[in-house]
């Protein structure tokens, strides 16, 4: 059920760059998103926030809540709300078992990154994982920090 993205047939929209380094990410699935027109065409500028954003379950369905897709200008009174909630595309079996994971092991569904695959469909990354602990934190900054200087040894030795 995990989804694997193929980076050479997508366009980035936004990222969730924090989110690799405050949850520890254990499977990944992909999900399409309810919107409006307004704002895939606020999309298609690449006008996005995903940060502060993550996936809960209401009325049955799974839904994006607190991402951020800003007004789009040229559409004045026929404009959407920013910050809705819009609900997550997935299979009912990948939805069963999303709930289950996060019910009784105490996960968190975040999304990782929004894109638009090579059909122009608005595509949503997920991933189900645990939040880390400090000490977590800081083990992920030491092995990002040598693999720098590590790379940068590299490129002066030759």
């Amino acid at each position: 059920m995990a989804a694997k993205k193929d980076d050479s047939q997508s366009k980035l929209i936004a990222e969730n760059r924090r989110s690799r380094y405050d949850y520890a990410i254990e499977e990944t699935f992909e999900a399409g998103i309810m919107l409006v027109g307004t704002e895939v065409k606020a999309l298609r500028e690449g006008r996005a926030n995903i940060a502060e954003s993550y996936a809960s379950f209401e009325d049955g369905g799974l839904y994006l809540i607190n991402s951020n897709i800003p007004i789009y200008a040229p559409a004045s009174q026929f404009n959407h709300e920013p910050k809705r909630h819009r609900k997550l595309l997935l299979k009912r079996r990948e939805i069963n078992k999303l709930m289950g994971e996060t019910q009784r092991k105490g996960r968190t569904i975040v999304p990782l990154k929004m894109y638009f695959t090579k059909k122009g469909l608005v595509k949503l990354l997920l991933g189900v994982g645990m939040g880390k602990k400090s000490i977590d934190k800081r083990e992920t900054q030491k092995k990002r920090d040598w693999n720098k200087q590590k790379a940068r040894l590299m490129r002066e030795k030759g």
